[in-house]
């Protein structure tokens, strides 16, 4: 099981890096096209949704490699047991946080499914399409503080 969600984690990497790489070109596109006169429309759009999938997939992989911001000083100044303490209550609290992140935006992409829910821009492009990507990201987020979780 570690082995797949290792996997899992680094595939999630890969994807949130394949979106920054994705904003990046998208940015650049419309930026170099102003001066020549030709409009690229929803590069805008696009691109945002990119940003914010990249922000999302990119979740899970930072917290497997202990990257998200964490106030260890605490942590440092007590005893085993109080740091043990600690660490479990801080595991449930994000457990507890994440598991509203994946439900609500679980949700999200099905009721914009349902409701068959447009973008604003000239793209028009179906919402659950670029929603997709945090509602995974915040899924598999879950999967990685709970299976630490239950390590403990």
């Amino acid at each position: 099981m570690r082995a797949f969600l290792d996997s899992l984690y680094r595939l999630s990497g890969v994807l949130a890096a394949v979106g920054m790489v994705a904003t990046l070109v998208l940015v650049a596109s419309g930026i170099l096209a102003r001066p020549l006169g030709i409009y690229l429309p929803g590069t805008d759009d696009y691109a945002g949704y990119a940003m914010a999938a990249c922000g999302f997939l990119a979740l899970a992989y930072t917290f497997k490699h202990g990257e998200h911001i964490r106030v260890s000083l605490l942590l440092e100044r007590v005893g085993p047991r109080m740091r043990a303490a600690l660490e479990w209550f801080s595991l449930a609290a994000g457990t507890a946080v994440a598991a509203m992140l994946a439900f609500y935006a679980v949700r999200m992409v099905l009721q914009s499914h349902e409701f068959e829910e447009i973008s604003q821009g000239v793209d028009a492009t179906p919402l659950w399409i670029p929603q997709l990507s945090m509602a995974i990201g915040s899924v598999v987020l879950l999967a990685g503080i709970t299976a630490l979780a239950i390590a403990l």
